[in-house]
Parts: C-alpha cells; structure tokens; sequence
C-alpha cells in the first residue's frame, strides 16, 4: 500500500468545544471559553453544520458571520463549519471521520460536547453528542491513516459536556458535574449570542434573560456570580484540597 504524506499541521488548540449548530457552544459554555481564553490558552469551536435553513435567516452567509462575529466577541482563535446536514444530522461513519479529522489535525487537549438530548428543540443536539464521543475516540485510532487523509493520530486527554436544556431540574446525563465561575465573562457570552440576530429576533428576545438567569443560578449556587455546568464522564479528583475549597488566591494571614 502506498505511503500517505502526512500534511502541514496548524498551531495546536487546547481546546475545542462543539455544537451541532452554531449558537449551541455559545449557549453552552460561552461563558467558560472567554475564561479559558483570558487565561491564555488557544480555543476553537465546530460547528457540525451550518444551521441552515432557519425560518428568520436569508442563508448560510448570514449565519456564517453571525458565527464568525460570536467568535470574535469570545476570542476564540478558531472556528470551523464541517459540512453536515442541518435538520438532518444523523450519527454515522462519515460524520464521525469528519470530526475526527478536526480533532488531528488542531491536536486538542481538552474536547467539550452537547451532554444530552433536549427535548421541544433540535434532535441533531443528540447526535452531536454521539458523534463527539465517536470523534475523539476515531481521532487516536492507528492503522487507519487513509481514512483520515494521512493526519496523524491524536490522543485527546480529556473529555467534558455542557447542557443545553432549559427546561430540566434533574443533574446533568453523566453526573460528576461541577460549576465553572464565569462572572468576569458572562457579558463576553450574552454578546456572542446577541451576535446571532436572525436567530433571536424581539419576538424571542426571551432567550437572554433564560441564559442570565440560569447562569447566575449555577453561580450563586457555587459561590459566584454567574456560572455555567459542566459534566465529565469520568469521576473528578483533586489534589488540592484547600485550593478547591477556598480558591487559588493568596492565603489569608
């Protein structure tokens, strides 16, 4: 069989968060990106399709730079639009090679997906979930390298999931949840969604204050004044005790 020529790679992200449309990571976990990123580390988002067709946009150029201004308002340094079908996005083989793609070639550490179906909104939420599990596990498989265009395998060292439901009381899907302080960037996330106008018109203008009031509800609930949750499908440890209750800050006197 012949060789395949492995090809150019970007700088590496740290960490790449996923949606099946754009506007879910924003939703999601905006909040918690603008940290990471004030925090220096290199963030991206995908995007498995491009939310096309919605009854308020004239097209995919819309949304795309509505996409591409959320973005810039959360400093991501890369985002990406695969070209799966929106209404119709289903969990299979192409699906999952073309995440996995993704994840080889920008090489994260750290990959945050949609944690769970959601019920009166969009099924492809579901099958973004799937398809992220299926995406990193195809990222670090060997022995495949012409299914993935000869990008090198990449082992993704942890996995987490935030909610997009409003509308449940019950814990998190994968339990071992935790509530992430987003105070210093819950404008940077309510102006990425704000980003997306043709999705959120006056007639649901509502959407903010279900996002506000959730995030200061997580926060108040863990001390801060604005959070988002975030689940692990593995259990959390610490080695730090004293600095997971009391914070990273200078010890009192």
């Amino acid at each position: 069989m012949p060789s395949i020529d492995t090809p150019d790679l970007p700088d590496p992200l740290d960490v790449i968060a996923v949606g099946a449309h754009p506007d879910d990571v924003e939703i999601g976990c905006g909040g918690a990106l603008a940290k990471l990123v004030e925090q220096g580390h290199r963030v991206g988002i995908v995007d498995l399709t491009d939310g096309e067709p919605t009854p308020a946009s004239p097209g995919p150029e819309a949304r795309l730079a509505e996409a591409a201004e959320a973005a810039r308002r959360l400093g991501v340094h890369e985002r990406i639009t695969l070209d799966l079908p929106n209404r119709r996005l289903m969990d299979d083989f192409d699906a999952r090679v073309a995440l996995a793609k993704v994840f080889r070639r920008f090489r994260p550490r750290l990959v945050i997906g949609i944690s769970d179906r959601t019920p009166l909104a969009s099924p492809d939420h579901w099958q973004a979930r799937q398809i992220t599990d299926a995406g990193v596990f195809y990222s670090r498989l060997t022995k495949w390298d012409d299914r993935f265009d000869g990008l090198p395998p990449h082992r993704i060292s942890a996995q987490l999931y935030y909610p997009l439901s409003f509308y449940s009381l019950e814990a998190p899907l994968d339990g071992n949840y935790f509530v992430v302080d987003i105070g210093s960037t819950l404008e940077k996330k309510m102006a990425s969604i704000r980003a997306y106008a043709t999705q959120f018109p006056p007639e649901k203008q509502e959407i903010f204050a279900k996002v506000t009031a959730m995030a200061q509800r997580f926060g108040f609930a863990a001390g801060y004044e604005a959070g988002e949750v975030l689940s692990s499908p593995r259990a959390l440890g610490v080695t730090d005790l004293m600095g997971l209750v009391f914070g990273a800050g200078p010890r009192p006197s």
